[in-house]
């Protein structure tokens, strides 16, 4: 998801409560809420420059908002980022109109340019397996080049960042739900994983043997295994302090470098790979739809999109008529 730049607070008024909605009762992650904060707060920000008025959300008419898409469009910002502020603001009003506080969105006739369509990126299963192995390969590499001095690296970090990719790739999951997820929601001998994803919904996913595995082995070399209510994976072994997610993507960027990837690509990407590979080896739409925990069946049809390009590209090169 594109992120927003600008930091101006919306003014304290119906935002309030649509930000204690937001935690409290969407449980919204962090970054949908830092966004959808700065979406308001922009558009209250131009709305008071270009009427020198405080924005009244009751007052406001379709007009004002294809004047503030007008402005955006001025700015040569991306699709994406256009969409991310009216979707921002459309949530808002759809809020404001289950409370009462209005009757009608004039948000939602809006025109927004269409998204370009882009296929999600995904690694290769032979790329996927290469990544899998690096953290392990680095932990060897560095015991090797400290060898015959006083100072020993650790394999904790390395054992818990192996462990952490094959658990995502293992199951699908969301940067967000590795990190909060907690020892007690693994059941290796069901082979299954509780997962509290977004938005409050739960579900349960298929973790394999390798995750298991990789997971049982970082544990034994912690000084004290996590408890039940624990966080599976930590940021520091001595403070016991969950992963968090800017921590991941600074470990896989470190990876993919070392096995010569892309380094900018994403732990989204994983669960990318993941969908991927499970519909080119024949699993059912519906089932990676409740793996992945889409709500909507059309999210998880990009994946197809996927396998039939390159299931075309494979005939375009091999069939004699193509």
């Amino acid at each position: 998801m594109p992120e927003l730049t600008e930091t101006r607070e919306p003014p304290s008024d119906w935002t309030d409560l649509f930000f204690r909605y937001l935690s409290d009762e969407k449980d919204a992650s962090v970054y949908t809420q830092r966004n959808y904060r700065q979406a308001l707060g922009e558009f209250a920000q131009w709305h008071r420059d270009t009427n020198e008025s405080p924005v009244c959300w009751s007052e406001l008419e379709r007009n004002d908002f294809r004047l503030f898409l007008r402005q955006l469009g001025r700015r040569e910002l991306s699709q994406a980022a256009i969409r991310l502020r009216f979707s921002a603001l459309n949530s808002f009003y759809k809020f404001l109109m289950r409370r009462g506080l209005v009757e009608s969105s004039p948000v939602k006739n809006v025109t927004l340019p269409k998204p370009a369509k882009r296929l999600p990126q995904f690694l290769t299963i032979d790329q996927m397996n290469a990544l899998l192995d690096a953290p392990m390969q680095e932990f060897e590499a560095k015991r090797v080049a400290k060898k015959g001095t006083k100072k020993k690296v650790s394999a904790v970090p390395y054992l818990r960042d192996r462990a952490i990719l094959e658990t995502i790739y293992s199951c699908g999951l969301r940067i967000g739900e590795i990190c909060r997820m907690l020892a007690g929601e693994i059941e290796p001998d069901e082979h299954v994983v509780n997962v509290h994803g977004k938005g409050k919904k739960e579900r349960q996913v298929p973790i394999g043997r390798a995750a298991v595995e990789a997971i049982r082995l970082y544990w034994e070399r912690l000084a004290k295994p996590p408890a039940l209510d624990e966080h599976v994976f930590f940021a520091s072994e001595k403070k016991r302090s969950a992963i968090y997610p800017r921590l991941v993507q600074l470990r896989l960027k470190n990876y993919l470098s070392a096995c010569g990837l892309d380094p900018s690509l994403t732990p989204h990407k994983l669960r990318h790979s993941y969908a991927t590979h499970l519909l080119d080896a024949g699993a059912d739409l519906r089932s990676v739809q409740e793996m992945l925990g889409h709500s909507n069946l059309t999210t998880t049809q990009v994946y197809t999109h996927v396998t039939t390009e390159r299931i075309k590209l494979a005939y375009d090169e091999a069939h004699p008529r193509a």
